[in-house]
């Protein structure tokens, strides 16, 4: 029960300190996001500044702002005008866990067995081979190799759609994209730990009494390195779960990744604020229910 109090206090502290600290990051800038619009006359930029509070001291912001959101009010948008933020990260949200859960779907099974084959096969051509791949996997940023799959599968080949989130078609290129970064990181860290175990004395015993290879792999050598892989596992899901927000664009997905960017063009402090909150939240919470598995994984752990 005590675990569980803290588990939660770490959830709401972190975010809280999260959206103080955006906050004030946001307001120190000078100028705010209506001072450098030339179009505008002097009298409807004041109005405007006086209808946010932007005119008020910071920490009468602060406070108004964190009344509003102890009553799960995120602002209005300074930039969507007539949508809080709390409806565009509702209509937003949903499209980016569905890419990141997919995206998820494919790296841990790929990134795992990946890793294992790369383990075993450490010393033939095959495993040289699968570690290059890996280290191109990690090196390669998103937007590079969502270019290319657009180049070559969208454009060149015409397999599939090129943009936007509206049939499984459309999901594929992203998805692929998404996973490819945390496949690779999956994969090097399995390998890193197998090979470490196979180094052991145990596995050493195993293969002597001749068990089968599947076996020692999954039920003795795996299983060991379930700590490792599951500490990785926690900040991965977090970061796939709120979706990319470089594939995201790349791909014109209506997901937090577009208005994410596009507040921070228009310095849209609400809307920059709630999408930072709603990625505290969901990472700080992925990361106290990763703690929490590892006594189920490993009873010596307090």
């Amino acid at each position: 029960m005590k675990t569980v109090t803290f588990g939660i206090f770490k959830i709401f502290l972190t975010t809280f300190l999260v959206a103080s600290i955006t906050f004030f990051l946001l307001h120190i800038i000078p100028g705010n996001p209506f001072s450098g619009n030339k179009a505008l006359p002097p009298e409807i930029i004041a109005n405007l500044e006086a209808k946010y509070h932007l005119n008020e001291p910071i920490l009468t912001q602060y406070f108004l702002y964190l009344s509003e959101l102890l009553k799960g009010n995120l602002g209005p948008s300074l930039k969507y005008t007539n949508r809080s933020v709390n409806e565009i990260l509702l209509s937003a949200l949903p499209v980016s866990f569905t890419l990141g859960i997919l995206a998820l779907m494919l790296a841990v099974p790929l990134g795992i067995l990946t890793g294992i084959i790369a383990a075993v096969l450490s010393k033939k051509n095959i495993g040289n081979l699968l570690i290059i791949l890996v280290t191109i996997g990690i090196s390669l940023p998103n937007f590079l190799i969502g270019a290319l799959l657009i180049n070559i599968l969208g454009l060149k080949l015409k397999l599939l759609p090129v943009a936007l989130w509206e049939s499984p078609y459309h999901m594929i290129m992203p998805v692929i994209t998404l996973s490819f970064l945390p496949t690779a990181y999956i994969s090097r860290i399995v390998r890193s730990q197998m090979l470490e175990q196979f180094s052991e004395e145990y596995i050493k015993t195993a293969l002597a009494k001749g068990l089968p290879l599947k076996m020692i792999i999954f039920k003795h050598a795996f299983k060991n390195c379930l700590i490792s892989f599951t500490t990785i596992l926690g900040p991965i899901i977090a970061v796939l779960i709120t979706g990319s927000f470089v594939v995201e664009y790349i791909f014109a997905i209506p997901g937090m990744g577009k208005y994410f960017i596009t507040a921070f063009t228009n310095r849209d402090y609400f809307l920059i604020t709630g999408t930072a909150i709603v990625f505290s939240f969901i990472l700080t919470t992925t990361n106290v229910i990763i703690d929490s598995l590892y006594k189920k994984i490993d009873p010596r752990i307090s």
